[in-house]
């Protein structure tokens, strides 16, 4: 597994941007999750399973994807 880095920007593959504020345990089932903040305007906060967050894109579902994973590091962000 892909190591994810806290404070790392990261881009979806649907072209979002993301950086990493935390990794966690969930305090019920014990799985390592990813807490990130939606990068620009929204500012948004999500939290994913660690193991979703470092999966491939599927690409029999988005054959146009031009990344290899869901969320790929990038070293800058101008959007903010």
């Amino acid at each position: 597994m892909r190591d994810i880095v806290i404070g790392k920007t990261y881009r979806h593959f649907s072209g979002n941007y993301y950086r990493v504020l935390y990794l966690a345990v969930d305090s019920v089932t014990n799985e390592e999750v990813v807490v990130y903040e939606q990068l620009g305007d929204k500012h948004t906060v999500w939290v994913r399973p660690l193991n979703l967050f470092n999966e491939k894109v599927d690409q029999e579902k988005y054959p146009d994807a031009m990344q290899i994973y869901k969320f790929e590091p990038i070293d800058k962000f101008d959007g903010e």
